[in-house]
């Protein structure tokens, strides 16, 4: 059933739902980690995990501000759980996950959100994601590296 390298989509929906349960109950974040990522074979995709929840917990509210500087004239709490994980978890990996190209974030949070969430959902994550990475494009800070992660390394036409 699992491959050789575990399926980082299922990872980051096992993060998702770890991440959903501990929005819902304000507590027990080690235990549901655990549980939720009990059946992960290795330990670096564990790992893989658990820094992502932590990243997107313990940044919470700069992620939140990101979200609300894209979404003009609409309440944070208006915008569905679920894709407000995603674009936590996607702004998340955008920022602090040097290694993971951003479009590979982005699609990853769009399929994702197409199997958890609403029929416009991708749309929705999508248009506030890429504002969002232009941004970061822009300022200078995004910070990728390794073969393939920066367009700036890309041969030119």
């Amino acid at each position: 059933m699992f491959t050789k390298k575990f399926n980082r989509r299922v990872l980051r929906e096992k993060s998702l739902q770890v991440l959903y349960a501990f929005e819902m109950n304000k507590d027990g974040l080690r235990n549901l980690t655990e549980g939720i990522l009990a059946d992960v074979p290795t330990d670096a995709d564990k790992e893989f995990a658990r820094v992502l929840i932590n990243k997107v917990i313990a940044n919470r509210d700069s992620l939140d501000d990101k979200i609300k500087e894209r979404v003009d004239n609409w309440e944070m709490n208006r915008i569905a759980l679920i894709d407000k994980l995603l674009l936590r978890i996607g702004i998340a990996e955008l920022l602090f996950f040097p290694d993971i190209p951003p479009k590979v974030s982005i699609n990853e949070v769009i399929e994702i959100a197409k199997d958890y969430s609403t029929g416009n959902s991708g749309k929705f994550i999508n248009g506030i994601l890429d504002a969002i990475l232009n941004e970061l494009k822009e300022t200078g800070k995004l910070v990728k590296s390794g073969r393939g992660l920066v367009e700036a390394t890309l041969p030119k036409k």
